[in-house]
């Protein structure tokens, strides 16, 4: 199942939040900071690709199912 509209709009929000931080933390924190932020970053992106991965897979095993 894909991810809610709202579940979306909120990691959107997130990641606009998360892109400041690093903004920020580039200037002020140790490289170690800004690391764990980039990590954070890229996971919440792969999750929503990760959703979508999952959806065919899953329609793929349901078609297989229906023959």
């Amino acid at each position: 199942m894909a991810l809610s509209e709202q579940t979306l709009d909120y990691l959107l929000e997130a990641e606009g939040s998360i892109r400041s931080a690093i903004k920020c933390a580039a200037v002020n924190e140790s490289p170690l900071v800004v690391n764990q932020l980039s990590k954070l970053l890229y996971d919440m992106d792969h999750l929503k690709s990760f959703e979508e991965l999952q959806d065919i897979v899953n329609d793929a095993i349901q078609k297989k199912r229906d023959e």
